[in-house]
C-alpha cells in the first residue's frame, strides 16, 4: 500500500488569504468612509472589523480553501 502524505502550506494559505483580503478591505473601506466623515477612527473600525470578519469566516476562507485545495495541500 502507498501512502502519500499530504502537508498542509500555511505560507501559500496566508498569501492567497492576503490577496483577497487586500481588495476587500479596500473596497470596504471606500464604501464605509464617505458614510461615516465625521466619525472617530475607532467608530469606523468598530463598523469595520466585525463586516470583515464575517466576510473572512464564511466567504473568503472557505472559498480560499475550496479553490486552491490542491495549492494548499501538496502531496509530498
Amino acid at each position: 500500500m502507498t501512502s502519500t502524505a499530504v502537508r498542509y502550506s500555511r505560507l501559500r494559505f496566508a498569501l492567497l488569504v492576503l490577496a483577497g483580503v487586500y481588495p476587500l478591505i479596500t473596497a470596504i473601506l471606500y464604501v464605509v468612509f464617505p458614510l461615516t466623515e465625521q466619525w472617530e477612527i475607532w467608530q469606523r473600525t468598530l463598523v469595520i472589523a466585525p463586516l470583515m470578519v464575517a466576510i473572512m469566516i464564511w466567504g473568503l476562507i472557505p472559498g480560499v480553501q475550496k479553490m486552491f485545495r490542491r495549492f494548499l495541500n501538496p502531496a509530498q
